[in-house]
């Protein structure tokens, strides 16, 4: 059991973390499967700007001493929610699916959390992978494609008209 609440202390800066035996037991002879479940927390508030977040991750460890194998099952969720002139929310889950074998309990502890520590990096990669296209696909799709005035709005140039109008509120110019 030790050697599993080591294999979380990479997180331990920044993030809470849990191991539980929830099947079996933790024993030192053969021919006995057990359950583990690694349960990784954190959540930041953000009041004065205006944002909150968490993230949760729930790793299912079986150990099956027939195969020599350990099943490790990963559901992660991320919420995010953003409140500053509007209500945006994020709440978003992945899971995935590994094995390792059996090994020394030290080998098995450093394994179980590469593999840990891959998928939710992996996860957190193509987070921001969909986040760096969101104005050239999703936000583009949520406006009308023409407005009112029937013209197609310049979306390489937006940036310009936001600049401009803050620019001219600052100097108090009025058009």
């Amino acid at each position: 059991m030790y050697d599993l609440l080591m294999m979380t202390s990479y997180l331990q800066p920044i993030l809470k973390s849990f191991v539980y035996c929830t099947r079996g037991k933790d024993v030192d002879g053969p021919g006995a499967d057990f359950d583990f479940a690694v349960v990784i927390s954190a959540s930041r508030t953000s009041p004065q700007n205006f944002c909150n977040g968490s993230w949760r991750s729930i790793w299912t460890l079986e150990f099956k001493d027939d195969l020599q194998v350990v099943e490790v099952k990963g559901n992660m969720q991320v919420v995010a929610h953003y409140f500053e002139e509007g209500n945006v929310q994020l709440n978003t889950k992945h899971e995935c699916r590994n094995s390792t074998i059996f090994q020394s309990p030290e080998d098995c502890a450093t394994s179980i959390s590469n593999i840990i520590l891959h998928h939710e990096t992996e996860y957190m990669a193509s987070l921001e992978e969909s986040y760096s296209h969101l104005p050239d696909t999703t936000f583009k799709d949520l406006r009308r494609k023409l407005p009112v005035t029937r013209t197609l709005f310049p979306w390489q140039n937006a940036m310009q008209f936001s600049l401009t109008r803050d620019i001219a509120i600052e100097l108090g110019i009025n058009k």
